[in-house]
């Protein structure tokens, strides 16, 4: 702290961003540290071409290669159908995405602190920690996807390595892991080169794969292929679950956009970006799972829905070193940007004042191994569990990810209806202020879903609201807390009258 540091912060404007200027009444808050506090319009370095390639980084990866056969195998759709799905899916994700990309544009503040608004400062921790666990769980799996695409690596060139088998890849697990956190610590910076540069490799990759499988199978034979559910079944059931479910996929992301969006230069580039980066890298990368899957059988004589082990069976070991490299900078670039930064920021705001980016990162770490260490046991021949890694995030994690729509509700509601775009910098990091403790509006309205949705899920009643979770949850969720919100204000209002 400087000699010359003012008693109270101050909020000065910049253009269309408002900067905060950091008094002692802030510097000594329990709530408030550098890595969570509003970024200077000096770090204000993300273009739109930054925000595309975010999103190309982060679609570009093992599940969303495997979302096609989810949706044809799990949710019974064609896989024409399972297409058309993911397409609408990610325009659909578009909205919240963008929406609460704002105030973190505007204001600079990283998603649990824009909670803060609409949760309390105490409050926001609950939904923080939700979304922080299943950062870990995904975390955790795609290290175990970067950790074996390093085994395969290895086993091309190093003699002896592949007989390692399962322990080579535990192994690669704990490289890829301590790859991954190296590079958040050293901050938003690194994320952006390291998305900057992968994004055309990724799409150059990804053409290349499309190119070499094109003569080995029939789209008109694949999409001819009829879904996978009874022949007298409504089509509309089917779509909407696994329309919800391709939504849960980055339902995450639709809530902490505004770790990402702190950085960007204008909210027509965080807009712009986004447009531009998601749906169709989603769609297209999903397609080539699809159309790889099928060509395979072709390919290498069996039919593998894995990109990593479908590569590790091309006999060249040129083109395997090649192949697995560029699954190795797809993963990463994914797993840091989309599953390390927010429960990062989430942890952080449990305690910002003995929880820095570092110490956030290693917690972050931490759980993610404990959340994948039944496979790592089992790798290791030390366990034996019929659960698979497919089975976890096609099921725990998709599921798990429709309880957090009532909180993309409840903070477009809050931001833009109730707050109407304007927020108090200053009041967002204190114990005492405005936004302090809980805010009971945002607790109801977050927890009546949830509870109808486990309800749903534990009795078999009410069945469609869990089914089409993320929707119903965020719907309801919004019109609990504008309601709340509103009668709150109300009494407010009422009371300084008086």
């Amino acid at each position: 702290m400087s000699d010359n540091q003012s008693a109270n912060s101050t909020v000065v404007q910049v253009d269309e961003f408002y900067e905060l200027e950091v008094g002692t009444d802030l510097s000594n808050s329990s709530h408030y540290n550098e890595d969570i506090a509003p970024t200077k319009v000096k770090q204000r370095t993300w273009g739109t071409w930054n925000v595309a390639a975010l999103w190309v980084g982060m679609a570009i990866c093992v599940p969303t290669y495997t979302l096609g056969g989810v949706l044809t195998a799990y949710f019974g759709l064609s896989v024409g159908e399972a297409l058309l799905t993911i397409l609408v899916a990610n325009i659909i994700v578009l909205i919240p995405l963008t929406l609460n990309a704002f105030a973190g544009t505007k204001y600079g503040i990283p998603f649990p602190v824009l909670l803060r608004s609409s949760f309390g400062v105490f409050g926001s921790n609950i939904p923080c920690i939700i979304r922080a666990i299943v950062a870990c769980g995904w975390f955790g799996i795609q290290t175990l996807f970067g950790g074996i695409a390093i085994h395969i690596l290895f086993s091309a060139i190093l003699p002896g390595w592949e007989n390692l088998g399962g322990t080579g890849e535990v192994i690669g697990f704990f490289m890829f892991l301590v790859m991954n956190l190296m590079i958040v610590i050293r901050g938003s910076e690194s994320i952006k080169i390291l998305e900057t540069v992968a994004a055309p490799l990724l799409l150059a990759v990804s053409i290349g794969l499309m190119m070499w499988a094109w003569p080995q199978f029939s789209l008109t034979e694949i999409l001819a292929v009829p879904a996978n559910r009874p022949a007298d079944a409504s089509f509309w059931g089917y779509f909407f679950g696994g329309l919800t479910a391709m939504v849960g996929f980055w339902a995450t992301l639709s809530l902490n956009i505004p770790d990402f969006s702190r950085y960007v230069k204008s909210q027509k580039s965080q807009i712009v970006g986004q447009v531009i980066g998601l749906p169709v890298t989603m769609f297209f990368f999903a397609a080539l799972g699809v159309v790889l899957t099928a060509a395979s059988s072709t390919l290498v004589g069996e039919t593998i829905s894995d990109p990593i082990n479908l590569i590790g069976k091309i006999d060249s070991p040129f083109w395997v070193i090649i192949a697995m490299i560029m699954i190795i900078i797809a993963t990463l670039s994914t797993n840091t940007a989309a599953n390390i930064v927010s429960p990062t920021n989430d942890f952080q705001n449990i305690a910002p004042s003995k929880i820095n980016q570092t110490r956030g990162v290693l917690i972050t770490g931490a759980i993610g191994v404990l959340l994948m260490s039944w496979e790592l046991l089992k790798k290791l021949g030390m366990i034996e569990s019929d659960v698979s890694v497919e089975a976890m995030y096609t099921n725990w994690l998709l599921g798990y990810s429709s309880l957090l729509g009532p909180i993309a509700g409840i903070m477009v509601v809050d931001y833009f209806i109730i707050k109407k775009q304007q927020l108090n910098l200053v009041e967002l990091y204190k114990t005492d202020g405005i936004y302090g403790g809980i805010n009971m509006a945002g607790m109801i309205a977050f927890a009546v879903p949830v509870a109808l949705t486990v309800f749903a899920l534990m009795t078999g009643s009410l069945s469609w609201f869990y089914q089409y979770g993320w929707f119903t949850g965020s719907l309801l969720g919004a019109v609990i807390y504008f309601l709340a919100a509103s009668r709150e204000a109300g009494y407010s209002n009422l009371a300084t009258e008086q």
